[in-house]
């Protein structure tokens, strides 16, 4: 049924049923698959660790599983679970993902801590986070795709600022704001995009087709929004692209929000141009998790072009 990587791990995203939020991300091995549907607990596999441990097991904030999914490769998963207690995460907060990258780099906790993890875990943490050496293809943190949205979208904006149309065509672009041909080739990469996922547009193979044709639509719907001077603030992809990454959409709900996607940024209206850019970055994290890749892998893919035009170090 699952197809486990080399290691006889896959990732699975922990979502909260009653609030869909990403409370966490860890790794499965077969046995502990086994273990969290047979006793309808969570039970994760621990790399760092080499065993397998049941969440809550000290702190009593067990997670009672709702439902499991499997995404169309079959090689990650998405469990909706109820969260007993207030925290997920060990560091004593409701989700793992309680920090916010700022502009400046800093780092600045939004979220109330629950608990302190000194007076909960004795011995050892129960779960050990992700750290960036070791990452995985298929998991990435929220904060690593803010730094790296908002690093290519500061690109864009500064060759939308500087006239480099001499050497750039991104530039050029920006430079001539033509929104109804930008909303065309959206429009068609939002369409290649679907279509790899179901098999109709295909170049390589599922994942790497799946990050080309989600940086371009990154790339088309980064550049509607700078001709439009937005702030990344205004439309926080990476929210979005999380936010579709977790979704649960069908293809048909895919095709739908496609549609939306259009109409929203073809109305030359900012509320309703925002919605639309919103609604491209999602149908982008819904293709990452249906490919089992991460949301990072279409970033990373530009961001890899930029450096080679010598654009970002």
């Amino acid at each position: 049924m699952l197809n486990f990587d080399s290691q006889g791990l896959v990732p699975a995203v922990i979502v909260d049923d009653a609030t869909n939020e990403v409370l966490m991300v860890a790794f499965m091995n077969q046995e502990s698959l086994q273990l969290t549907r047979e006793t309808g607990q969570t039970h994760f596999f621990s790399r760092s660790r080499n065993k397998i441990w049941h969440k809550g097991e000290q702190s009593g904030n067990v997670q009672d599983v709702r439902a499991i999914f499997v995404n169309c490769e079959e090689n990650s998963l998405l469990i909706r679970i109820f969260q007993h207690g207030d925290a997920a995460c060990h560091e004593g907060y409701q989700s793992c993902y309680y920090r916010q990258l700022l502009p400046d780099d800093r780092l600045e906790i939004v979220a109330e801590r629950v608990f302190d993890p000194e007076d909960i875990y004795q011995t050892e943490k129960e779960e050990v986070p992700l750290s960036s050496n070791e990452d995985d293809a298929a998991v990435q943190t929220p904060l690593q795709l803010e730094q790296s949205l908002r690093q290519l979208y500061a690109v864009y904006a500064s060759l939308r600022d500087q006239d480099r149309t001499a050497i750039s065509n991104t530039s050029r672009l920006l430079h001539e704001k033509n929104q109804t041909f930008l909303e065309g080739r959206l429009a068609d990469e939002l369409s290649e995009l679907i279509g790899v996922q179901t098999g109709e547009h295909i170049h390589t193979n599922l994942p790497e087709d799946t990050a080309l044709e989600g940086s371009q639509v990154g790339y088309w719907l980064f550049l509607l929004a700078a001709i439009n001077d937005l702030t990344y603030e205004q439309f926080n992809p990476h929210t979005a692209l999380l936010q579709g990454f977790a979704g649960q959409y069908t293809t048909e709900k895919a095709v739908e929000l496609r549609e939306q996607c259009v109409q929203a940024v073809t109305t030359h209206n900012t509320a309703q141009l925002i919605h639309g850019l919103t609604t491209g970055f999602s149908i982008v994290g819904w293709a990452c998790i249906s490919a089992g890749i991460s949301p990072l892998a279409p970033i990373e893919y530009d961001l890899e072009q930029m450096r080679r035009k010598g654009l970002v170090d």
